[in-house]
């Protein structure tokens, strides 16, 4: 009598208890849950054995016993006098055979033969465990990171596109690191990038894709400039010092709005810090952008004339659409309060959401065609749109 291959028929089954330590192993080193993993398995064993029986439909169930460390398979059958689909019915007799007492009507569960699901079980479980680490794995890196979106994050160049000069970094540490995209209209224009820089750089927003998630960062973003106050100055951290608004054009100039519900905290005081050091900080991360704070007003006109720091000015009067304002400057101020190609009335008014009309206190009632002509373009000296946004004021 021929000896039975015994090591050969157990390479086609599968080893429950084996398949439950490797489940262990997956949830411990990879942080995915073991029911994640069983739900994405028995799944996968359903389709196998549909795909190896076209008459099957929905009657596999797959049961999991992890304290015997089993898995089972059975085909839920009819009970019927002819059988017309032998993969959804069974015969009477047949059933009897198992079940004497069964009746016509009734549901037998067939257990699937060990070999043949040994068979579908081993070479699916393998497949579906790689899959389902990938899809757990890029789920918990969309989930650390969207939950980390419009705050700052640092990380390291790994390539720069030499064409595009687009770079993409990495982000993150050990199996839930990622690598975020960084366009060059994200850049700082003159910022020179090179691959092993550390960066910080703000979470604008995370997509899902097939590869896996897609971060989006920015260094340009006026959301960086807050995140950067945040970590320097404690009392913004903590709520004492509230950001108002921002105005910012990246690598030249930033406006920043503070103010503070307690009357005995200086909120611009705070933000500058002893001897400036606060605010040189983050001046140096931002390799030298210029950085003007003001104090956040209720009222339109002292808080526009804040804003058009460092120019002094004479007057502030709000026309009657609520959204524009005149002021008045001393004629040797007019140049500064405009600023260089209109950068400072620019970014006063999408810091305070007004439109500027600037007039040299020797014409304050000057026609509009008689603007001086050092005025920026009226799209962008008079754009009541903040920073960042096309539709609301900017709330960063």
């Amino acid at each position: 009598m021929a000896k039975r291959n015994t090591k050969a028929q157990k390479s086609n089954e599968l080893d429950g208890k084996e398949f439950f330590a490797a489940i262990d192993m997956i949830e411990r080193e990879k942080g995915i849950p073991k029911s994640y993993m069983l739900e994405k398995i028995t799944q996968a064993l359903i389709s196998a054995y549909k795909r190896d029986h076209e008459g099957a439909g929905d009657n596999i169930v797959v049961d999991t016993n992890e304290e015997k460390g089993e898995v089972r398979m059975f085909v839920k059958k009819d009970v019927v006098e002819t059988v017309d689909n032998p993969f959804t019915e069974i015969g009477l007799a047949d059933a009897r055979q198992r079940l004497p007492r069964i009746q016509l009507g009734d549901v037998v569960r067939v257990e699937v033969k060990t070999r043949d699901f040994g068979r579908i079980a081993a070479q699916t479980a393998r497949q579906v465990i790689i899959q389902g680490m990938r899809e757990a794995e890029r789920g918990m890196i969309y989930d650390k990171f969207s939950s980390k979106e419009h705050e700052l994050l640092t990380g390291e160049v790994i390539r720069i596109d030499p064409r595009s000069g687009s770079a993409s970094l990495r982000i993150g540490s050990g199996s839930e690191a990622t690598e975020a995209f960084l366009s060059v209209s994200e850049q700082v224009r003159g910022e020179t990038i090179h691959e092993g820089d550390r960066l910080k750089v703000y979470v604008v927003e995370v997509r899902r894709s097939t590869k896996g998630p897609q971060v989006l960062i920015s260094r340009t973003h006026p959301g960086l400039v807050k995140r950067l106050f945040e970590l320097e100055v404690p009392e913004i951290y903590d709520g004492t010092v509230e950001v108002k608004s921002i105005a910012r054009e990246a690598g030249s100039r930033t406006k920043l709005a503070v103010w503070s519900a307690d009357p005995n905290v200086d909120p611009i005081g705070a933000c500058v810090g002893p001897r400036g050091q606060r605010v040189n900080n983050i001046v140096e991360e931002l390799k030298g952008e210029k950085v003007d704070i003001i104090k956040y007003s209720e009222d339109p006109a002292e808080y526009v004339a804040a804003a058009l720091s460092p120019a002094d000015v004479i007057s502030v009067t709000t026309l009657d659409d609520g959204k524009s304002c005149r002021v008045v400057v001393p004629d040797d101020q007019l140049s500064l309060a405009i600023g260089k190609e209109g950068q400072n009335a620019r970014l006063a008014a999408k810091l305070t959401g007004f439109k500027i009309d600037i007039k040299p206190a020797s014409n304050p009632g000057g026609d509009d065609e008689e603007r001086d002509e050092v005025l920026a373009d009226d799209a962008s000296v008079e754009s009541a749109e903040p920073a960042g946004t096309d539709d609301e004021p900017l709330d960063v």
